[in-house]
């Protein structure tokens, strides 16, 4: 069974967001993904001074991580951007778009921080999801 998620682009009296959805709710397994940074398997910093590449790997690392809880990115309610810089956001939104569909987009939140927890990291994301009942 595939959870069911509903989402609302614009609640009545709230104007619509650019590339995200204002609500989301369903019903399902609850699955929280730690945010996600451009590491690769062998705990190397993938693409060092490059917003896409670096949000490429993240969206891969959260794919991944998503795919150990039985969840793809269908099933995603909220995805929280934390970037160094909000120039970076095209590139990010860029490799979201690569794997989720326009239609479908989850609530999002952005926001630029003064450092990651590395200094050549530029990008971290962690996603909520739901997942069908009995999946």
């Amino acid at each position: 069974m595939t959870s069911r998620l509903t989402r609302v682009q614009a609640p009545e009296g709230v104007a619509p967001g650019t590339g995200y959805s204002h609500v989301v709710w369903g019903t399902g397994r609850f699955v929280a993904i730690s945010g996600q940074c451009a590491i690769d398997e062998d705990g190397k910093v993938v693409g060092e001074g490059d917003p896409a590449a670096q949000a490429t790997q993240v969206f891969e690392n959260l794919r991944r991580c998503l795919a150990a809880a039985g969840a793809s990115f269908d099933d995603v309610v909220k995805l929280t951007y934390f970037v160094t810089d909000v120039a970076h956001l095209p590139a990010v939104r860029a490799a979201r778009d690569a794997v989720i569909d326009a239609g479908q987009l989850p609530a999002s939140s952005a926001v630029q921080v003064a450092a990651l927890f590395r200094p050549e990291l530029l990008v971290e994301i962690e996603a909520f999801a739901l997942v069908g009942e009995g999946e």
